[in-house]
């Protein structure tokens, strides 16, 4: 009974009332809630919107607005009133600078308009002001890391007018539909419209050719998490529109992006924010680039869950992971009762209780070693709870408890430093592993599972 309330008291804090199960699916409409310790795009922009402007303009461009605002006719006549622009994401990239220039050529003194703070690769612009000048612009991008230094040059410049011209809805981000199989969890992102600060979702599920409606949540300004366990197989859609701070739309509603649910999946992952994806503090899990899982070589269907903790792993087993009736479960969890002060000691009984879940449905286990955690970045950078002083101590702990299970698969100590922590070029809120790092586990991992179990090259 203490379980149950424990468990109840935590999803009720972490995303209001949840109702989508593997039997039935009922509309809710759910307000997104930030996890235990899980950084997002939101937070990053909150420590530092003092930084800079998130735009600035030239004498150019004031001189252009001038002249178009004294030309009548311009305003009305304008093809490009504004613009949605994209590009690649970049390794390391925490946010993006965007620079209009009024035409092809690249130097300083073409330079139009800089836009930064762009915590997603791509930005809408409203360009109204220009009237027709706007469509002879080019734009250029560049990446840069936490402390706004740039990791790349700026890219080559490109017409404004080969954009996505005077969009009317956020663009959807998500690559749900490029994995191998969509998160149990779901991560909804989008490009958002310029000003817009919070948003509204709603998910359908095709049946019989129709779209049922499910579920509405209200997000954020680039993305939302979605809190209910997609076991039921069928394939889902999801849209996002612009709302106010009192739900009324401030746009259209964007095209559907859709993803998969299938059962069963011969391979899963159960864990924790490591597991379900997101990386460099700014980038969700809907991203495929910082999921190890697109590393691993064999398609491995992603149970994680964001601020879970060992205990949250064993008390949804039978709710998240049976639906998928996997052979095989990768089980990586700890880092969240470690840092918090949680016995090494009582991490292992939850992996061992897991184990025993495990034998009892037939599936075989294959536990992952915890990864490490650097202090000085969670505190300084990400504004993340101090861990307790001997958070190594019940690291390794843990650690030592999974190199002895008959399948285990030790990552953490390729992640760390002299010092057991979290290297710093492999992370940038010293508690989520980043590219590099998610590339290391997820190769070590599969090449681990294929050469363990060589079936699943057929599955």
């Amino acid at each position: 009974m203490k379980r149950t309330i424990r468990k109840l008291a935590r999803w009720l804090r972490l995303a209001g009332f949840c109702c989508l199960a593997a039997s039935a699916v009922c509309p809710t409409v759910t307000q997104a809630a930030a996890d235990n310790g899980h950084v997002t795009a939101t937070s990053v922009l909150d420590a530092k919107e003092s930084q800079q402007p998130a735009v600035t303009e030239t004498k150019a461009a004031q001189e252009i607005a001038a002249e178009a605002k004294a030309d009548t006719g311009a305003a009305q006549t304008a093809e490009v009133r504004s613009v949605s622009l994209t590009w690649p994401v970049v390794p390391g990239a925490v946010k993006y600078q965007v620079e209009i220039l009024r035409s092809a050529e690249d130097n300083l003194a073409n330079v139009i308009m800089t836009q930064n703070q762009i915590f997603t690769n791509g930005v809408d612009i409203d360009l109204s002001r220009y009237g027709k000048a706007a469509s002879a612009f080019y734009w250029k991008v560049r990446p840069l890391d936490y402390s706004g230094n740039a990791l790349a040059a700026y890219s080559a410049p490109q017409p404004v007018a080969a954009g996505r011209l005077n969009p009317t809805a956020p663009q959807p981000t998500a690559e749900y539909d490029a994995m191998d199989y969509a998160a149990e969890y779901p991560v909804y992102s989008w490009i958002p419209m310029p000003g817009a600060k919070h948003h509204e979702v709603q998910v359908y599920r095709e049946v019989n050719g129709k779209d049922m409606y499910v579920k509405t949540l209200q997000g954020g300004e680039y993305d939302v998490y979605d809190w209910d366990a997609y076991t039921t197989p069928g394939r889902y859609y999801w849209r996002v529109r612009s709302v106010d701070e009192n739900g009324t739309p401030l746009s259209g509603w964007s095209d559907k992006s859709g993803f998969s649910v299938t059962t069963p999946t011969p391979i899963a992952a159960l864990g924790d924010s490591i597991t379900h994806g997101g990386g460099v503090m700014s980038v969700p899990p809907s991203y495929k680039l910082y999921n190890w899982e697109t590393y691993a070589g064999v398609p491995v269907k992603n149970l994680g869950v964001s601020g879970n903790t060992t205990q949250d792993m064993l008390d949804r087993f039978e709710h998240d992971v049976l639906p998928f009736s996997p052979r095989v479960l990768v089980i990586m969890g700890g880092v969240n009762d470690y840092r918090a002060g949680t016995l090494g000691w009582t991490v292992v009984q939850h992996l061992k209780a897991l184990k025993e879940k495990c034998a009892a449905y037939g599936i075989i286990p294959v536990f992952v070693t915890p990864t490490p955690i650097n202090p000085g970045l969670m505190i300084h950078r990400a504004g993340i709870e101090h861990p307790t002083p001997d958070w190594l101590v019940h690291q390794q702990y843990v650690c030592d408890w999974v190199k002895k299970q008959p399948y285990s698969v030790d990552v953490a100590s390729g992640l760390a430093d002299e010092r057991g922590w979290l290297r710093s070029d492999y992370t940038t809120d010293g508690l989520h592993p980043d590219y590099l790092a998610k590339k290391e586990m997820g190769e070590k991992i599969g090449q681990y599972l294929l050469s363990v179990f060589p079936w699943i090259q057929n599955q």
